[in-house]
């Protein structure tokens, strides 16, 4: 497939494909975009997973630092599922704020890895490291290429693309489905990265263990309930927009895709024609 790359320099050359990715806590991104990741990956392009907080709070049994190490090595083994690059910042989970610092870490990160595509959260969301996060990379669509900000890195030649992750939330308005990408082929290593996030997603005393409905007590049928739990999600956002599927993969193979990820475009940042965005994307070159 033809990849149309985003910024001016990486159109005229035959280098691959940048794409960063930030979620909240070590496990917002996979679920997110880990399919089309693990898609983009099988092409050649470069993917980086960045997690703004470290997740140390994120369950019922343990937090601190030791929290923190497990789900950094969780994250790590999906990098590998994957095959990208992960980071995770050090930040405590629920305290990340829109601060001018962390704007700079944010744009660093962008600048470091050359990104040609930019994803985040929406900042309308229900937790405050979501909605933080969407605001640092808002912001950052415009100082990522101010030269003399952040002057120790260099400022991007052309602005990137800017996407957002999908949500549910409505209000103040709903997410769009500019782009709704089908995942079965990669649903697999989505799975297998689940799997390897039993801080999240197996625990009993894990968020998931904690608040889904009839959660089982022994531990491998826990896991799988989790996990089954986790695939009706992927499939719910390909049933809500079936009508875009369809649009974009034609009737056969639109209404056959199972799993989907879907993302919008950020109103900053460069703004692509819908033939350039699926050009930039796996799986519409068939």
């Amino acid at each position: 497939m033809l990849l149309f790359a985003a910024g001016a320099a990486r159109a005229q050359s035959d280098d691959p494909l940048r794409v960063i990715v930030f979620g909240a806590h070590p496990d917002d991104a996979e679920l997110k975009a880990g399919g089309v990741a693990s898609l983009w990956s099988q092409e050649g392009v470069a993917v980086k997973f960045v997690s703004t907080t470290n997740g140390d709070i994120g369950h019922f049994e343990q937090s601190g630092g030791p929290l923190a190490q497990r789900r950094e090595a969780e994250v790590s083994a999906c990098a590998d599922i994957f095959g990208i690059t992960t980071e995770v910042y050090d930040i405590h989970d629920g305290e990340l704020m829109p601060t001018l610092e962390n704007r700079r870490k944010v744009v660093r990160s962008i600048r470091e890895w050359d990104a040609d595509i930019v994803m985040a959260h929406r900042r309308y969301d229900y937790h405050p490291d979501h909605r933080y996060t969407g605001e640092l990379v808002e912001d950052a669509a415009v100082t990522v290429v101010a030269p003399f900000f952040e002057a120790l890195t260099p400022g991007v030649d052309s602005n990137p693309v800017f996407l957002h992750l999908y949500d549910g939330f409505q209000k103040p308005y709903p997410f769009q489905p500019d782009l709704v990408v089908g995942i079965d082929e990669a649903a697999e290593a989505k799975w297998d990265c689940i799997r390897a996030m039993p801080s999240q997603f197996a625990d009993a005393d894990s968020w998931q263990g904690r608040y889904l409905p009839n959660v089982p007590e022994d531990a491998e049928e826990r896991a799988e309930y989790i996990l089954d739990y986790m695939k009706t999600r992927s499939a719910a956002v390909a049933d809500k927009y079936r009508d875009r599927l369809i649009e974009l993969y034609g009737e056969e193979k639109g209404r056959a895709i199972v799993y989907a990820e879907a993302f919008e475009i950020c109103q900053y940042g460069r703004r692509p024609s819908e033939e350039e965005l699926m050009a930039l994307f796996p799986a519409f070159d068939e």
